[in-house]
């Protein structure tokens, strides 16, 4: 009980620091690259300088300028922005050590998708985050990287085929996690492999009174916009976790695509405003993330079994309460008797047929319209017996039938 214990405040800590990183990360993310396309050129700029900007926050006014390459010589004090992209992916990756790894047999391996053993599934699980970002490195330095699109649809195709496969290998709530959290480790891997090492190249190169290599700003820069369109998506498959309609699907990895698609339009839509462009001149962004959305909540996020209550005998609430003892009441307990629950997750309690009645929304959208609960299905939770919780719950909940 003491490991529990412990695990719930270091799950406590690192999601904590998670999110504090992640807003300092996102929020200078989409600050440069506003910046970057607010710039404007006029005559009366200083030399070396492509663009500036003026900005007004907080009751003050303020003269944002951005060099070509670099300027002529290094100021004293230089500002740099890479401790929030780290210190999010560290306290990402302990975060998921806490809760997928820690916890690998209940959250991560779901045996009716792969019966794996706790150390092949995170042996997997490292591999995905690691050959991610080496695939995607690839692909950077590839000769077609020049082409804007072309990259765009692979990097695409590779965040598609890593989804597939995901949702083949974990449950589905562990494959959409690591999902984002591959390609957050892409994104990390921009700045930590490429952005810094590129600045401090044109830093060293400044110190030394030598001419700043252009295409080493310009590699940043391109790095920095995948990072960009990839952010909205990454958000949404991080907290997936809340929704089962998202990843308990058997399509759910087709769901990652739209995601991805409906992110980069509303990205791109305020990429495009950013550079001075009237709203009313985007006409495509947001009807297509619209349309996208609306395929994803039509056909794809939730498909209800066909079950109807006409098809399936209602089951008597001694069948009923049965049913949830043996495989919901070893978690939702006043005591527990799973060895991995200390307390009731929620507070909720399933031993009655009052209980039963109280949270029937929450039973009928994670076991019966999903198969999110039991987590990881340890109790291995039949089909048919999902079936009769639904139908005893859509006909009212019956005392007897």
């Amino acid at each position: 009980m003491l490991d529990i214990a412990y695990a719930d405040w270091l799950n406590l800590g690192f999601r904590w620091l998670h999110v504090i990183a992640g807003i300092s990360w996102i929020g200078t993310s989409f600050y440069f690259i506003f910046l970057d396309l607010s710039l404007r050129k006029h005559s009366n700029l200083p030399n070396g300088v492509g663009g500036e900007a003026w900005n007004v926050h907080g009751g003050g006014f303020y003269l944002m300028r951005k060099y070509n390459v670099a300027p002529e010589e290094l100021p004293k004090e230089l500002h740099w922005f890479k401790y929030e992209a780290y210190f999010t992916w560290i306290s990402g990756f302990a975060l998921l050590a806490v809760i997928y790894y820690w916890g690998a047999e209940s959250y991560l391996i779901d045996k009716e998708v792969l019966d794996l053993q706790p150390w092949e599934a995170i042996l997997i699980s490292v591999g995905f985050f690691a050959g991610g970002w080496v695939v995607y490195d690839l692909l950077c330095r590839s000769p077609f990287s020049s082409h804007g699109l072309l990259l765009s649809a692979a990097v695409f195709a590779l965040i598609a085929f890593a989804a597939y496969f995901l949702t083949h290998l974990f449950s589905g709530r562990a494959a959409f996690v690591h999902v984002g959290a591959m390609v957050g480790t892409i994104m990390v891997g921009n700045v930590f492999f490429i952005i810094i090492p590129n600045q401090k190249k044109i830093v060293k190169s400044l110190l030394a009174g030598e001419d700043p290599d252009p295409r080493l700003g310009a590699i940043g820069k391109h790095r920095s916009t995948h990072n960009n369109y990839l952010t909205l998506p990454v958000i949404l498959m991080m907290i997936s976790q809340h929704y089962p309609m998202l990843y308990d699907n058997r399509n759910s990895w087709l769901v990652v695509t739209l995601i991805l698609l409906v992110g980069a339009s509303i990205r791109h839509f305020f990429n495009l405003m950013h550079t001075g462009r009237e709203i009313r001149t985007l006409r495509w962004q947001w009807p297509t993330a619209a349309a996208l959305m609306t395929v994803l909540i039509a056909f794809l996020s939730w498909q209800p079994k066909t079950d109807s209550v006409a098809k399936i005998e209602v089951p008597s609430v001694t069948q009923v309460v049965a049913i949830a003892q043996v495989h919901c009441a070893s978690c939702h307990a006043q005591k527990t008797t799973d060895p991995d629950v200390e307390k009731a997750p929620g507070g909720v309690m399933l031993e009655t047929a009052s209980d039963l009645r109280k949270h029937s929304a929450g039973i009928l959208k994670h076991s019966v319209l999903s198969k999110s609960m039991p987590l990881g299905n340890k109790t291995k939770m039949t089909s048919a017996e999902r079936q009769a919780l639904g139908a005893w719950i859509r006909a009212g909940m019956p005392d007897s039938n």
